[in-house]
């Protein structure tokens, strides 16, 4: 079937579309091979939040709900292709990339599939080669995959036969070699049906191709041969397809700005607008149902997505929305739209507290598949009072306008005014008492001026500073309040929420973050920030290679790419970005005193604990630096490089434990060299400093073993 832009009176053959969709449940991946001395974080490890810690399930649901809500551990893949290295400009997609990554916002959603962020991997365009979607398939989700956790497959792009079989086209297919450039379909049968562990799982795919670029010559033919080898993967398994077999597949810019109309309707279900019976959970035949009606409504039945339902858990949660919990069941509804319109460009609309895009003038916004019923329409503009929230009613099978009007400036008092210049004033002295005076100033203006989100986005910073935590968290969701759009808003308050150690909170805000502002440097490198510490250093990778690309010369985005390298064991990749990151750093402490959090932050570390001053900040990133250049010479058995290095970060961060560990392991390993007491002296001074740092930790007690060792062969040399 060929995936074409839904325009019924005048349609345009584009390119066919593939998505694949599949739930299991999985275990917690380990993110490194075990070692038998782990290399030392960049910072100490904060506490997970609850929804990344590491358990089988998580029971959720109000008090009032008879059977509670149990979210297993899970995991997804979500690959999306619009751009194909080696098809011509006529091949290439509109919609799969963007497609995919609102599949990924609505799993990590906590009012949508409330997947833990560093267990969904995404490859998307130049990322989803066919050795990659290999390995992701074949290694890390049999890898972690039990039978009681939930995985998710997804793949938009084209799909293609050769030869009577159907395939996956990666991003590096050829279609001259397509048996070994793209994925066999029938391996993806296997690699669910046996290699993929679990209870619950869910394919939904978009399987079709495009006969100008497809090998054989009968298109007709080969639709059914995809579709077929797809719905017949595995029996125990529900599935879903987006068409039926001799079918078109539509896009078209009119489904939330631009999507897939299969995938438009997967997404708006996913976010609550299957649950039919009101209970909160969508199922897999609520879900099947909601696409079904609502996608072959939309294309006048020329699209009719199908299901096969296998042996499946019934109470398999595809989704869970909190805020969709009724008091009692509901009937079963026919849907309505809603279609936006606005008086100014970049306007920011919310349907019931969720996002829904962007809205221009002259260019509506088309929402279908909506819930019969009242509604909540608020939409935004920075700088302006928000249009609502108000209720707009949603009828069955019809149309409803809402028409949006940003009219009114938001206005700012000259005191609130005068009081937020005198704050940052303040601000950018840095230093304790001038932070302190500051939040005097920004409290002042947020009194006059309650919305005032540049003020409380200051203050929420100050409020970091201090270790006001809760404070600044108040802050910034304030700013955010009075602005939705505000994206340095949600950028500073992720930052925040890295402090406090919830890193799944700060991950949904800073995709919004990069989704609305793809060369945002900041919101990549804190992103990158999260997946490391999260353990998940793959991801991490990327979004710090991102922010490498977008802002080349902020010191951070190298500093935690180099920690994600060492990690993935890339030694020498990442003691060139260590080096890199030193090089942009490298500044005189007078200059480092000088400045304010939130730049030093910018610059060296926003979401480091120790903040007690400017210095502090600078000093601990450049002596965690030559940490990780110390270990990672230490990887590659450069003991001598290794030394010096770890020497060095103690002149920054001389009572650091994990410095000071490993110093004293490469100190023994010289000692067996070498033979020389006054390595092994050495060797013990720094495990002393290890127990004394922090004398519970695992270090701690290996070093003391440690020290007993040094102290009986000190004893027998003399």
């Amino acid at each position: 079937m060929k995936r074409i832009p839904f325009l019924l009176s005048a349609p345009k053959v584009f390119c066919s579309v593939l998505m694949a969709l599949c739930f299991v449940l999985a275990q917690l991946y380990p993110a490194l091979a075990a070692q038998t001395t782990p290399p030392p974080p960049a910072t100490p490890p904060p506490a997970q939040s609850p929804a990344s810690a590491s358990r089988d399930i998580k029971t959720i649901g109000p008090a009032s709900q008879a059977k509670p809500v149990t979210i297993p551990r899970s995991y997804a893949l979500v690959i999306g292709i619009s751009k194909y290295k080696n098809l011509p400009a006529s091949a290439q997609l509109e919609y799969p990339d963007r497609d995919a990554e609102s599949i990924y916002t609505t799993l990590i959603s906590s009012e949508g599939g409330q997947f833990p962020a560093e267990n969904v991997h995404k490859l998307i365009n130049d990322q989803a080669t066919v050795a990659n979607i290999q390995h992701e398939l074949e290694v890390w989700l049999p890898s972690v995959t039990k039978p009681d956790d939930r995985v998710v497959i997804y793949f938009a792009g084209h799909g293609f036969v050769s030869n009577g079989r159907g395939y996956l086209a990666a991003y590096d297919v050829d279609i001259h070699n397509i048996t070994t450039t793209a994925y066999p379909m029938d391996q993806l049968g296997k690699d669910i049906g046996g290699r993929i562990h679990g209870k619950w799982k869910v394919l939904m795919t978009d399987a079709c191709h495009s006969g100008a670029i497809t090998p054989q010559s009968d298109p007709q033919s080969d639709r059914g041969t995809i579709n077929s080898t797809l719905l017949d993967l595995q029996k125990s398994l529900f599935s879903l397809t987006a068409s039926r077999d001799r079918e078109q597949s539509f896009e078209s810019s009119n489904w939330g700005g631009g999507h897939g109309i299969f995938t438009y309707y997967v997404v708006k279900g996913l976010q609550g607008e299957a649950d039919t019976n009101g209970d909160g959970v969508v199922s897999a035949d609520e879900l099947a149902e909601y696409v079904h009606s609502n996608v072959r409504l939309a294309t006048q039945a020329r699209q009719n997505p199908t299901s096969e339902r296998g042996s499946f858990d019934p109470d398999m949660v595809l989704a869970y929305n909190p805020t969709h919990v009724t008091a009692a069941a509901l009937p079963p509804p026919q849907y309505g739209n809603l279609i936006i319109e606005s008086n100014m460009d970049n306007t920011e609309v919310f349907v019931d507290g969720i996002s829904q895009g962007i809205v221009s003038k002259g260019k509506p916004l088309r929402l279908p598949g909506i819930a019969p019923g009242a509604h909540s329409v608020k939409a935004v503009h920075m700088g302006y009072e928000p249009d609502g929230p108000r209720e707009e009613q949603v009828y069955p099978g019809q149309d409803t306008t809402v028409s949006i009007r940003i009219l009114i400036v938001r206005h700012t008092s000259k005191a609130a005014l005068d009081d937020l210049d005198k704050g940052i004033e303040f601000y950018q002295k840095g230093g304790q008492d001038n932070y302190k005076k500051a939040a005097e100033k920004f409290h002042a203006a947020l009194a006059i001026e309650p919305k005032y989100s540049q003020a409380a986005v200051y203050l929420g910073r100050v409020d970091n500073a201090l270790y006001q935590d809760q404070d600044a968290i108040a802050a910034f969701k304030q700013a955010i309040a009075a602005d939705p759009d505000y994206i340095e808003a949600r950028a500073s308050y992720a930052a925040a929420l890295l402090d406090q150690g919830d890193l799944d909170e700060a991950v949904r805000q800073l995709n919004v973050v990069t989704d609305r502002q793809p060369n945002n440097g900041m919101g990549w490198y804190l992103l990158s920030q999260a997946f490391a510490r999260k353990g998940d250093y793959k991801d991490g990778m990327t979004a710090a290679q991102q922010a490498v690309a977008k802002t080349p010369n902020n010191a951070e985005a190298h500093f935690w790419l180099a920690e994600c390298q060492r990690q993935l064991n890339m030694p020498a990749d990442a003691i060139r970005e260590y080096n890199r990151y030193i090089a942009l750093s490298n500044f005189d402490s007078g200059f480092g005193g000088k400045l304010n959090y939130y730049l030093a932050g910018y610059l060296f570390g926003a979401g480091s604990k120790t903040r007690a001053a400017q210095t502090d900040i600078w000093r601990e990133l450049r002596g965690q630096a030559y940490l990780g250049i110390c270990d990672a010479e230490w990887m590659q058995k450069s003991y001598d490089a290794a030394i010096a290095d770890c020497q060095h970060a103690l002149t920054y961060i001389p009572k650091d434990l994990f410095a000071n560990y490993r110093l004293g392991l490469v100190y023994t390993l010289e000692f067996n060299q070498h033979n020389s007491l006054s390595l092994l002296a050495a060797a013990r001074q720094h495990f002393e400093a290890v127990v004394a740092a922090n004398p519970d930790t695992d270090e701690a007690g290996r070093s003391r073993k440690y020290i007993q060792m040094i102290d009986h062969a000190l004893a027998v040399s003399n």
